[in-house]
């Protein structure tokens, strides 16, 4: 299970947290992965000055300045490598 943890300290509430926790909860669902990705907040990730919405993923951290921002690391690191593998094409059979 991986598990993203975003700060909902004072500072990350007023930039923004509670819409990146709402964008990444909706991801989860769209893609079935509640029994795989846990999503938490956390008061002070003490990163305050970083400039952004604090949040990690397992114990990666980043700064998000933006909820857009953070959904499109969200979608690379989270979602892409979960994703299935696409099926390799049929070969089509001789004539």
């Amino acid at each position: 299970m991986i598990t993203v943890m975003v700060c909902v300290g004072s500072s990350c509430h007023l930039k923004g947290a509670r819409r990146v926790i709402e964008r990444f909860d909706e991801l989860v669902r769209e893609h079935g992965l509640k029994d795989r990705v846990a999503l938490k907040g956390s008061f002070c990730m003490e990163r305050c000055g970083e400039g952004g919405v604090n949040w990690r993923i397992d114990e990666e951290p980043f700064t998000s300045p933006t909820c857009e921002h953070a959904v499109r690391i969200f979608r690379e690191k989270v979602l892409a490598p979960m994703s299935p593998e696409p099926a390799p094409p049929k070969a089509n059979p001789p004539p």
